[in-house]
């Protein structure tokens, strides 16, 4: 297959207009430099212990910025993958067990630090059909930094995230924190949910950027489940299969929404940021991507377009943009029959893949327990659509 052409810089927000769309982008996360407490956090509290891994705690320099993301090109390496996982699952050695019936896997016996190149291009092929897998007693955590960001730059370009903590000298990693000293009962937390019923927001990754990640790594550092505490469960993640959303749609509505695009925007992101004290480490961008975007391996399509990120359908009126969107928002949010839970644990990476999946961070604690996580986040190719075809069918049309 020809290697796909390469789109343009995405344009700077400023030159999209200025589209609110029917959500709003809901930052729960309780952290920032301005509650942020490093002494407490590295040597403790009279309640809490202090961080297990200290050179991950987070830093914002707000003298740093970097200029816009260039395009480049993405290669696929699960293109590549032998599709019976003969260096990714090595029989006798690996377990499997699924989550659901349509979304989800968690494997035991297998060391992703240690894979190969080609256990590598089935890894990226084995999270696109499963859309999601949790690797048990991973040792990732202990290995230096650069290893584990090795380990993400064979899968893309590393993402730098324009607001988020990160480690110091380390901005390709982008840490979720919740620290101990900004419990769940915290003022933040308070007046976020004094406005809010909830803290779920399902997205999926930094999708106004021209080319959005595609396999992105998540593990565990510290967690409510992990932590000394009373709390022993509380902070999962929750993900959607966003190709059997699009599958649920009736034939009639799939091939409606074919040839739609899409703002995606990261300007009410940077705003937030800057509300609370942070950093916009590079100027907020949107972009334009298909409604219904196609996975380069799998061929499957899968609605793309989140409550957090997606602003506005071009082509159509307010009201009507307004009324899709939040349609297939609350379609994708009420899916319980194609989502999955996934528990945190000690020595847990979470590995999916962004073209096909949402996900939300849950924040059910309330003992103040650290919730401490490192994400790598690998570039893929910008989205594109495929033509829409009769056979693609849904569930109940077999």
């Amino acid at each position: 297959m020809a290697p796909e052409a390469i789109d343009p810089s995405p344009p700077p927000a400023a030159a999209l207009p200025a589209y609110k769309g029917p959500t709003a982008y809901k930052d729960a996360s309780g952290t920032s430099p301005e509650t942020f407490n490093r002494h407490a956090e590295e040597h403790g509290t009279g309640t809490h212990a202090g961080a297990k891994y200290p050179h991950y705690l987070p830093v914002w320099d707000k003298e740093v910025k970097y200029p816009p993301l260039e395009p480049f090109e993405h290669y696929e390496h699960g293109k590549d993958a032998d599709p019976s996982f003969p260096n990714l699952l090595p029989p006798g050695r690996s377990q499997v067990s699924d989550l659901t019936g349509n979304i989800g896997a968690e494997v035991h016996g297998v060391q992703l630090s240690a894979l190969s190149d080609k256990g590598r291009d089935e890894l990226a092929l084995f999270v696109a059909q499963k859309k999601v897998v949790a690797f048990r007693n991973q040792d990732l955590s202990t290995h230096p930094i650069p290893t584990a960001l090795t380990l993400g730059t064979y899968f893309g370009r590393l993402h730098i995230h324009p607001t988020s903590g990160h480690p110091p000298n380390h901005p390709e990693i982008h840490l979720v924190y919740r620290s101990s000293t900004t419990p769940s009962s915290s003022a933040h937390a308070q007046d976020f949910l004094t406005e809010h019923t909830t803290s779920v927001a399902w997205h999926s990754d930094v999708t106004y950027e021209a080319q959005p990640p595609g396999t992105t790594f998540l593990y565990l550092l510290e967690g409510p489940s992990s932590a000394g505490g009373k709390t022993k469960a509380g902070g999962d993640t929750l993900f959607v299969n966003a190709a059997e959303a699009y599958r649920r749609l009736s034939p009639a509505f799939r091939r409606r929404l074919h040839g739609l695009r899409a703002v995606h925007s990261g300007v009410q992101q940077a705003e937030q940021s800057l509300g609370r004290g942070g950093v916009v480490r590079r100027e907020a961008v949107g972009s334009v991507h298909p409604v219904v975007r196609t996975h380069p391996v799998t061929g499957e399509k899968a609605l793309f377009v989140n409550a957090q990120f997606t602003r506005r359908i071009l082509d159509l009126k307010q009201e009507e943009s307004d009324a899709l969107l939040k349609f297939l928002f609350d379609h994708i949010a009420l899916g319980a029959d194609f989502q999955a839970r996934v528990k945190w644990a000690p020595g847990t990476v979470v590995v999916w893949d962004n073209r096909v999946t949402g996900h939300s961070a849950l924040v059910d604690w309330e003992d103040g327990s650290r919730r401490h996580l490192a994400r790598i986040t690998p570039q893929a190719e910008r989205p594109y659509e495929t033509p829409f075809e009769e056979d693609d069918v849904g569930v109940g049309e077999l």
